[in-house]
């Protein structure tokens, strides 16, 4: 049996979440506001422990693992958040966040298989302790789990749940397969960010208005909103992964590159490749000495097969320095452009919404999503 994680709590407030300053969010309407999005994710938090705590013994620990591990709570924050421009913070709220966070705590034991990662959220990934089939069973649970909660809130909820679900496994799929002959791969990556990351953040956001009663005419926005944001979420994070700080983002620059993942700084760098010839050759640099090769192929193995010629393995230094170099490209800052492009139009969303406390936490939350870069 696994030693078991304490439980690692969220941040202690909406502010320290969603990144929203006294001098923003100092007003008695903003704090009232919080404070009840607060005591809220006090009732998830809870909810969370006690819906993952599976009476099977075999179940019970890796289906609790990675909650174990913590996390930042932004998708049942948002449920909260948007519940405040309807009834607030009901019992009917409360089940859909909870039932959101648990898609979305699924999805990251299934997401790690398929990239083979390694770590999650500073702890050993599930696959590693457990292996790939718990793992993929552990994910297959708790999907199940969060579908019996939002079974509670009726077939409305039970159908965005399997729109969600559909889409999650949709981009996955694609993500997974690729790019087919003739589609753009810019905007095949995209699709993907837009399923597997924005349609699970708009779901939440859509739950907030759903499940307080309000009016149904914010629904569109909300999810235009969701949908936008997790994609500037997801690029950010493209540009993060090559920061030079690995103390702040947790992470050595270029991971992702490292671990053969496609990311819109190369896709990017591909394209002015193809007529550019110092991208051309830093791209080359990149798929020869930083980027795994396929299985079986010759830069796969210390030694080649056929010509049992030794291959070069690359330095540290000079990965890092590729790195290093796609980090200050025109492709990352074209990426890093994209994810204000993206942030800005989920903001316009918002224009239907009323003014008052909820958009402006939307506003500045979209703010803090783009600012993790700087």
């Amino acid at each position: 049996m696994k030693p078991s994680l304490p439980v690692a709590r969220r941040g202690s407030s909406l502010a320290a979440n969603l990144g929203l300053s006294e001098r923003v969010f100092a007003s008695a309407a903003d704090r009232a506001m919080a404070k009840a999005i607060d005591a809220g994710l006090e009732r998830v938090e809870q909810g969370l422990v006690r819906e993952v705590g599976y009476a099977d013994p075999i179940a019970a620990q890796p289906a609790r693992y990675l909650l174990e591990a913590g996390g930042k709570r932004v998708r049942p924050m948002l449920t909260l958040l948007t519940a405040q421009l309807g009834d607030g913070v009901t019992d009917d709220v409360v089940t859909a966040a909870e039932a959101i966070e648990i898609t979305h705590l699924a999805s990251l034991y299934h997401d790690d298989v398929m990239d083979e990662s390694e770590r999650r959220r500073g702890v050993p990934s599930a696959q590693t302790v457990w292996g790939n089939s718990v793992a993929i069973l552990t994910g297959d649970l708790l999907f199940a789990r969060a579908s019996q909660l939002m079974a509670r809130l009726g077939e409305r909820a039970i159908r965005m749940q399997a729109d969600t679900f559909e889409r999650l496994v949709l981009g996955q799929l694609h993500e997974t397969v690729g790019p087919q002959p003739g589609e753009d791969p810019i905007a095949h990556y995209i699709q993907v960010l837009a399923d597997k990351t924005g349609s699970l953040i708009a779901a939440a956001a859509q739950s907030g208005i759903i499940f307080s009663n309000a009016d149904p005419a914010f629904q569109e926005p909300i999810i235009a909103f969701g949908e936008r944001i997790g994609v500037a979420f997801q690029l950010i994070d493209d540009v993060i992964d090559l920061s030079p700080s690995a103390a702040e983002t947790g992470k050595v620059p270029g991971t992702d590159l490292r671990a053969g993942v496609v990311t819109l700084p190369l896709l990017r760098l591909r394209e002015i490749a193809k007529t550019d010839a110092p991208a051309a050759a830093l791209l080359a640099r990149i798929e020869r000495d930083v980027m795994p090769a396929e299985p079986g192929s010759v830069a796969s193995d210390p030694v080649d097969t056929n010509t049992q010629a030794a291959r070069i393995v690359p330095s540290a230094a000079t990965v890092d320095a590729i790195v290093a170099d796609l980090r200050e490209h025109e492709a990352t800052r074209a990426t890093l452009a994209e994810a204000h492009r993206w942030a800005r139009d989920a903001v316009d969303a918002l224009a239907p919404l009323p003014d008052g406390p909820v958009k402006k936490a939307l506003t500045r939350f979209a703010d803090t999503i783009v600012e993790r870069s700087n």
